[in-house]
C-alpha cells in the first residue's frame, strides 16, 4: 500500500461523490472522508446521485447499495452510459452474492463494509489512487511502468491463452513457479475454478469485442486457497486491429473483501467442509464497558492470535473475521481423520486456552471467553450460526450444530402455520375474550373480573395465548390482537358493574395507536373509567420508560387503576413498583401455588403484603386452587382471590 502522504496527494486533487440514505452513517463516514479529499459531493439515494454525477466532473463515486428512489448499482449502471471508466467504490452492510455478480459486471473497483474501517479503506484508496492516477497520467510511462511491476500482479498471455509471462507477484500469489506457467495454457494450468458465467463475459469483452474487461475475480491457489484480484485486462492490437496478446494487471483485494463471501465461497470449493463458529462472549457488555476504540483493538488482537490458539493437530488452514465478534475457522473434512469425539476434545483444549490467554492492548490485559458452534456438511454455516443463538440461551460453551438448521425451518414452518391461524381469526373477528372472576376474600363475592384472550381456530376450537400470542408478537398481528382485547374489554362494561381488567405491556403502551385507542375508548366511556384496571405486565425490553410513566399518569387522572401483574418473578422489583406507583398488587402464580408447602414463597408473600399495605396499595393473589391457599391468603390479609376455586376463565354472561 502506499504511504498515506503519498494517497493524500493524489485525493486531495480529486473530486469524490459520496452517496448515502442513512443520515448517521453519512456524517460519521464524512468525518474520514474529509481527510482524503477536500471535494465531496454528497447525494442522499441513486437518482440525487445520478443528478450530481451528471452536475459535476467526479473522479470517484462512492455508494451504498440499498436505497431509496434508486438503488446504487442501478445509478452505477446509468453512470457507465456516460462514462464507462467511472471508479466506483460500494460502501455497504449488504453481502448477498447477487450484488457482488452485479458489482463485479459493471467493474467496481472493490467493496468497503459498513462500519467504515480505515485500514481497510486504505488498502482501497491506495489501489484506487494508482488506477486514476495511471488513467489521467499523472505519472512517467517508465514510473507507471515500475509502480506496476512492483505492487501489482502482472500476467501474460498469447492470442491462443497461453501464459507468455509473470510476474514475481503473480507467482507468489497463487502458488505457481514460472517454470510451471510460462508457455502452456493458463486455464489447463491453474485448473481456474472461476464462474463459467464470468469466464464467458471476459473472453467475449476481450477476445470478440477487444475491450478492456475490469471487474474481481475469484482464484483458487495451487496449495487450495482463495484470494480474489481486482482485475484489468486488456487486448494488445497491432496496426491491423489484431489480438497479439492480453496482459491482465491485477490487485490482491483478499483482505478487504467481505469475510461472509470469502467464507461461502470456500465451503463451496470443497467436498465437506467443517466450519467452528466462534463468538467472543458478552461481546456487548466488554463494548458498553471499554468503548469501541478498545473493543475494535480486542478483535483484532484476538484475530492475530486464534492461529496460534488453534491446535496442530485441527489443520486449519483458513481463518475468518467476521462481524459483532464472530470468527470462522473451517477445513475440508473430508481431508481430517479426526472422529467427533476427538474434534470436541480439541476445541475444547482451544477455548481453555483463550481462556487463559490474555489479550494486551498497551500497559492493559483484557480476558477474553468465547462460545464455540461447529458443524459439517450440509447447511454448515446456517447450523453453526443457529448453534451460536443455541450457547446464547444455554450455559454451554461448546455446541455441535449438525441439523439445527432443519429444526429450525421445521419450527420457522409452524410459526408461519400460526400466524396463518392468527391472520385469519383477525380477520374471522374471532380473537375473543374470556373473563375470570376475581372475590373479594371478606364477602367472597365477585367484585372484579380479569380479561384474558382467547383465539377460535378453523375447527371452532378455542385456543389460550400460550399457542399463538408469543409468535404474533414477531409481526403485525400482536398490535391487532390487543386493539381488539380493548374493544371487548370495554364491551364488557355494558354487562357487567363490576371492575374489568385489560393486560397491557410495556410494548404495548409504547405504540402509540394503542394509546390513542385507550384514550378514545376512555372518551366514549367516561361514567365507566373508574372500572377499567390496566394490570401492567413487567417487560424490561420497552425503550421509552418516561412514555409509560406519563400514560400511567394521565390514564390514573381519569379514574383508571393500575396493577403490577405476576409481581414476585421475571424483572419484578420493589424500585419500579415506586416508578409505577400501581394502586393493586398481583402476586405471582408461582408463589401462591406453593405457599402452603413453601416457607419460602409463604415469607416472600408475607413480605409483599405488608410492603403493599404501607403503600396503601390492594393485594390479589392469582392461582388459588384450593381451600387450603385461600384460608392461608386470608390470614395474611390479601384483599382478593384469583383462581379456579372459585371460577375459569369463560365468556363473560350478562348481568
Amino acid at each position: 500500500m502506499k504511504d498515506l502522504k503519498q494517497i493524500t496527494s493524489t485525493t486531495k486533487m480529486l473530486k469524490l461523490l459520496y452517496v448515502e440514505d442513512n443520515q448517521e452513517v453519512r456524517e460519521a463516514t464524512l468525518e474520514i472522508l474529509s481527510d482524503f479529499f477536500d471535494d465531496i459531493i454528497v447525494a442522499v439515494d441513486g437518482t440525487d446521485g445520478l443528478e450530481k454525477f451528471y452536475a459535476h466532473k467526479i473522479d470517484i463515486v462512492m455508494t451504498d447499495i440499498l436505497m431509496p428512489n434508486m438503488n446504487g448499482l442501478d445509478m452505477l449502471e446509468k453512470m457507465q452510459e456516460t462514462d464507462e471508466d467511472v471508479t466506483a467504490l460500494i460502501f455497504s452492510a449488504y453481502n448477498e452474492e447477487r450484488y457482488f455478480i452485479k458489482g463485479i459486471q459493471l467493474g467496481v473497483e472493490a467493496y468497503l463494509t459498513k462500519p467504515l474501517k480505515i485500514d481497510q479503506f486504505l488498502q482501497v484508496l491506495g489501489n484506487t489512487v494508482k488506477k486514476i492516477e495511471a488513467l489521467k497520467g499523472y505519472q512517467k510511462l517508465q514510473q507507471y511502468k515500475e509502480i506496476i511491476d512492483f505492487s501489482s500482479i502482472v500476467s501474460v498471455l498469447t492470442p491462443d491463452g497461453k501464459v507468455k509471462f509473470v510476474n514475481d507477484a503473480f507467482c507468489k500469489i497463487s502458488g505457481y513457479r514460472r517454470e510451471e506457467l510460462v508457455g502452456n495454457n493458463y486455464i489447463a494450468v491453474t485448473k481456474n475454478k472461476q464462474e463459467t458465467a464470468l469466464n464467458t463475459s471476459i473472453w467475449k469483452k476481450i477476445k470478440e469485442e477487444k475491450e478492456i474487461w475490469r471487474g474481481i475475480t475469484k482464484n483458487v491457489s495451487k496449495q487450495g486457497n482463495i484470494y480474489y484480484l481486482d482485475s484489468t485486462i486488456k487486448p494488445i492490437l497491432d496496426k491491423n486491429n489484431t489480438i497479439t496478446e492480453y496482459i491482465a494487471i491485477r490487485h490482491d483485494i483478499t483482505d478487504v473483501m467481505n469475510p461472509l463471501r470469502q467464507l461461502n465461497d470456500f465451503i463451496k470449493s470443497v467436498k465437506v467442509p467443517m466450519i467452528v463458529l466462534i463468538k467472543i462472549e458478552n461481546f456487548q457488555n466488554i463494548e458498553n464497558f471499554y468503548g469501541q476504540d478498545i473493543l475494535q483493538d480486542i478483535e483484532d488482537n484476538f484475530a492475530k492470535q486464534l492461529r496460534n490458539f488453534i491446535p496442530q493437530s485441527l489443520h486449519f488452514k483458513n481463518v475468518f473475521t467476521l462481524n459483532d465478534g464472530e470468527y470462522a475457522i473451517a477445513l475440508d473434512k473430508g481431508d481430517c481423520s479426526l472422529d467427533d469425539d476427538a474434534i470436541f476434545s480439541l476445541l475444547q483444549e482451544l477455548q481453555a486456552t483463550v481462556e487463559e490467554a490474555k489479550i494486551t492492548i498497551g500497559e492493559l490485559d483484557y480476558d477474553v471467553s468465547i462460545g464455540m458452534s461447529y458443524a459439517y456438511g450440509k447447511n454448515v454455516f446456517e447450523n453453526v450460526k443457529y448453534g451460536i443463538k443455541l450457547l446464547e440461551s444455554s450455559k454451554k460453551h461448546i455446541v455441535f450444530s449438525n441439523n439445527l438448521a432443519d429444526k429450525e425451518q421445521l419450527k420457522a414452518s409452524e410459526n408461519i402455520r400460526t400466524l396463518t391461524m392468527v391472520k385469519t381469526a383477525i380477520e374471522g373477528d374471532n380473537i375473543i375474550s374470556y373473563f375470570q372472576p376475581i372475590i373479594d376474600n371478606k364477602t367472597q363475592k365477585v367484585v372484579k373480573y380479569e380479561s384474558l384472550v382467547r383465539l377460535i381456530d378453523e375447527n371452532g376450537k378455542v385456543l389460550a395465548p400460550f399457542f399463538f400470542l408469543d409468535v404474533s408478537k414477531q409481526g403485525k398481528y400482536y398490535t391487532q390482537i390487543t386493539s381488539m382485547v380493548l374493544d371487548n374489554a370495554f364491551k364488557a362494561l355494558q354487562i357487567t358493574d363490576k371492575d374489568i381488567s385489560i393486560n397491557l405491556s410495556a410494548l404495548d403502551i409504547e405504540k402509540e395507536m394503542i394509546r390513542e385507542k385507550f384514550f378514545s375508548l376512555l372518551q366514549n366511556h367516561k361514567d365507566s373509567a373508574k372500572r377499567i384496571v390496566i394490570e401492567l405486565l413487567e417487560d424490561e425490553a420497552f425503550k421509552d420508560f418516561e412514555v409509560i410513566k406519563a400514560f400511567i399518569t394521565k390514564v390514573k387522572a381519569l379514574g383508571v387503576k393500575i396493577a403490577i401483574d405476576d409481581f414476585g418473578s421475571g424483572y419484578s422489583n420493589f424500585e419500579r413498583l415506586l416508578d409505577y406507583q400501581p394502586d393493586i398488587l398481583k402476586i405471582d402464580a408461582t408463589l401462591v401455588k406453593n405457599i402452603a408447602t413453601s416457607s419460602f414463597s409463604l415469607s416472600t408473600v408475607k413480605t409483599m403484603v405488608l410492603f403493599a399495605k404501607e403503600q396503601q396499595m390492594e393485594v390479589i393473589a392469582e392461582y388459588v386452587e384450593n381451600e387450603e391457599i385461600y384460608n392461608i391468603l386470608c390470614s395474611l390479609d390479601v384483599d382478593y382471590s384469583q383462581g379456579y376455586y372459585f371460577g375459569k376463565p369463560d365468556i363473560l354472561q350478562k348481568q
